[in-house]
């Protein structure tokens, strides 16, 4: 997705090209087929929805065939992750690949011995704080707390004359796995009626996937596991550099 002359473009295929996804069941088996996906096009040519998709479906509102309802479908199926993994920017990982990406990103570590050694933020752990609990012995749990991101920014104490950069927290914590979006709802006037836009649900991946599932690839070195993820790409896209492969999964 670009912007000329101030006008969003996408970079998507025309509706009668046979190789477009048509559906949110096809662009689910497509990313289990290949592990994971950035939404939007960015570093790599062809490796996103966009471009695998009609341009001219996009934010219709028309769920069936609209991209950007299917990431909602998507995330509320649980049957891959989603949430913003690439380069700050959202996309899709499958259950086989999430492990890596969470050890690699994690560095090894659970959230908890995170903030114990000093290296995640008090922002951080107070958002953390309000989507998992503890056992008897103190060690982190993570029961299905569900909370609109625009009511967890409150309850975390961001805001006016609270805690600043509630979005880039957000997204911090999902660049690391710590987060996922798992659901999408509008919110509720007094009166109980729905109102505005979809409002994203994000929790810890261990409470949707399983911890021992997210966790299965911390008995190798992050460091492997990023070099897991490099691989595959080049296998998916020989011609990948390797600054394009730094720029969307980091270093």
């Amino acid at each position: 997705m670009t912007v000329e002359d101030g006008v969003w473009i996408m970079r998507g295929l025309a509706r009668n090209d046979p190789g477009r996804l048509r559906s949110a069941r096809e662009l689910a088996t497509l990313v289990n087929k290949i592990g994971f996906l950035p939404l939007f096009s960015g570093e790599i040519k062809g490796f996103s929805v966009e471009e695998k998709t009609a341009a001219s479906s996009w934010w219709t509102g028309n769920r069936a065939e609209d991209p950007w309802e299917w990431r909602e479908i998507i995330a509320a199926g649980h049957e891959v992750a989603y949430g913003k993994f690439f380069g700050g920017r959202a996309g899709f990982i499958s259950k086989k690949w999430l492990p890596y990406f969470a050890n690699f990103r994690r560095n090894g570590y659970d959230f908890d011995a995170r903030w114990e050694d000093g290296l995640a933020n008090r922002r951080e752990k107070l958002i953390m704080d309000r989507l998992t609990g503890r056992d008897s012995d103190g060690d982190m749990t993570f029961p299905d707390i569900k909370i609109l991101s625009t009511d967890l920014k409150k309850q975390a104490g961001f805001g006016k004359g609270g805690e600043k950069n509630y979005a880039g927290i957000m997204t911090s914590l999902q660049m690391q796995t710590y987060l996922v979006i798992t659901d999408f709802c509008r919110r509720k006037n007094k009166r109980g009626e729905e109102y505005g836009m979809s409002v994203s649900i994000l929790q810890p991946p261990e409470t949707i996937f399983g911890y021992e599932a997210v966790t299965a690839a911390y008995n190798e070195k992050p460091t492997e596991s990023r070099a897991r993820i490099a691989a595959h790409i080049r296998k998916l896209f020989p011609g990948a550099s390797d600054g394009d492969i730094d720029r969307l999964i980091g270093k």
